[in-house]
């Protein structure tokens, strides 16, 4: 195996942050426009951004840009880590300033969707800040490599289908044309036309412009961010939540399949089997709630209850996020189901995050032909998704992700107990942060806040977000030693 090359590494990260830079730009015109007090904290961050970015690009402009796949797990990885590392610069260096434990929290919780905020009172944010915190989720959402492999030609080759490989999630990657670049540019195309849209839409209601576009960010990126501490309940418009959660569903998608739907292939959309499981998934834990919720009268009207039902399920099973109703009042029947639509999430190729509908499906139909061949142990039988077979090799990787997964579901579960959390509160906080959800359970809950977790808490749900987010091996391979070996 062929030594690592550190240089084009370095010189990626460079690049990297020299675009970060540049993004920081727009909420520093935000800053100067509310004149808040926070534009000094973005014009600061740009300036050491930038600089540490340039400086890196520079001193290793000449190495060859040729990414293998080690140096693609390296890259994915680091960059992630860098742009959540100056992303929060601004939190550190505005009036009133984060502490670096939480305003690492805050960052790393908004570049992976996850929407998991320490904030208590987020109306007193500066609107530059606020404008921040969805804009690094609209980001991050489709992913920071996929937005770099449409920007730069330089990627358009094998090297930039390893990193390709490396962000995007579930057990398969659709490319839309034979290069990865133009692949890249029609998902980005697709994602940001439903993003302005939605931000149009949201105009129309009750919200305010800065309200509208900070939402239309965070929805689309699946994130959940709001400008708001009450979230969405804070407008009470069953307008707002209808047209939220039916941008919030198409978020949910395989984009790839979106943007065939939207130049006119709408049978390849619905005759995916992830896509019509999403749908059943969705309309059945819906129903479910609305019946528990309809029967125990916690809603006023049948209505309000199927909206409320409907928008929460949504929300969480595309790991969004928002607070449209509290599932830990409404009892432990509730949270219970909205911990399992945590867990696997919605489709691949998607913005949001959990175990992924793909691997649900493989793993029923394999289960399935297990019990077929209990009685037939010489039967021959594929699992096949979308009339296709799926490889041994597949199918084993999915059973090995599934297992690291709960395995770093109990190990952070372990960790928050040990720092004091009920079993409640550290299984749906590790749960949360892991599938890149945001609302947990008991006091980290819809209507509750990560604040109150000790800083070592904090730290560990930092990194399990972003594993969670990268889909575990690209980050965990990095800790086994023969990853590092030349040979």
């Amino acid at each position: 195996m062929a030594k690592i090359n550190v240089r084009v590494i370095l010189k990626f990260i460079g690049m990297l942050l020299c675009m970060e830079a540049v993004f920081m730009l727009v909420p520093y015109i935000v800053a100067l426009i509310y004149g808040d007090g926070d534009a000094p904290a973005f014009l600061l961050s740009v300036l050491i951004t930038a600089f540490t970015g340039g400086l890196l690009f520079y001193l290793f402009r000449n190495a060859r840009n040729e990414v293998g796949k080690r140096e693609s797990y390296l890259i994915v990885t680091s960059i992630w880590f860098f742009f959540t590392v100056f992303g929060m610069l601004p939190f550190c260096l505005m009036p009133n300033p984060l502490s670096i434990t939480d305003a690492f929290f805050e960052s790393v919780s908004g570049l992976t969707t996850t929407g998991a905020s320490i904030l208590v009172n987020v109306e007193a944010m500066p609107h530059g800040i606020l404008f921040w915190r969805s804009f690094i989720q609209l980001i991050g959402g489709m992913g920071i490599i996929l937005l770099t492999i449409a920007i730069l030609p330089m990627l358009n080759h094998q090297g930039g289908l390893f990193l390709f490989n490396s962000e995007v999630t579930g057990i398969s990657h659709e490319k839309l044309k034979p290069k990865i670049g133009e692949t890249s540019k029609k998902l980005w195309y697709v994602y940001v036309s439903l993003t302005a849209i939605l931000c149009l839409l949201l105009c129309l209601g009750p919200m305010e412009p800065f309200d509208a576009v900070c939402h239309a960010f965070s929805t689309m990126a699946t994130g959940g961010f709001s400008t708001k501490q009450a979230s969405l309940n804070y407008w009470n418009s069953a307008y707002i939540d209808y047209v939220i959660t039916i941008f919030t569903f198409f978020a949910g998608i395989n984009f790839a399949l979106v943007y065939r739907a939207v130049t006119g292939d709408f049978k390849r959309l619905f005759s995916n089997e992830e896509t019509r499981w999403y749908i059943f998934i969705v309309i059945g834990a819906t129903l479910v709630v609305t019946a528990g919720l309809y029967a125990t009268g916690q809603n006023d009207s049948f209505e309000e209850t199927l909206r409320v039902s409907l928008a929460q399920v949504v929300t969480v099973i595309t790991s969004t996020g928002y607070t449209v109703g509290d599932y830990v009042a409404w009892g432990p029947f509730f949270t219970t189901v909205f911990l399992l639509l945590m867990f696997f999430g919605a489709c691949a190729g998607s913005t949001c995050g959990g175990a992924k509908i793909d691997r649900l499906v493989v793993l029923a139909k394999n289960t399935r032909n297990e019990f077929f061949r209990a009685i037939h142990p010489n039967a021959i039988l594929p699992v096949r998704v979308n009339g296709k077979a799926i490889s041994h090799e597949v199918v084993s990787k999915i059973l090995a992700f599934i297992l690291v997964y709960v395995m770093v579901l109990i190990a952070g579960s372990i960790i928050l107990t040990a720092l004091g959390l009920s079993i409640e509160e550290s299984f749906g906080s590790t749960l949360s942060c892991l599938s890149n959800i945001g609302p947990g359970a008991g006091a980290t809950g819809p209507v509750g806040s990560y604040a109150f977790i000790p800083n070592v808490g904090k730290w560990t749900l930092s990194f399990i977000m972003l594993i969670g987010r990268l889909e575990l091996f690209t980050v965990l391979i990095l800790f086994t030693s023969y990853f590092w070996k030349n040979s």
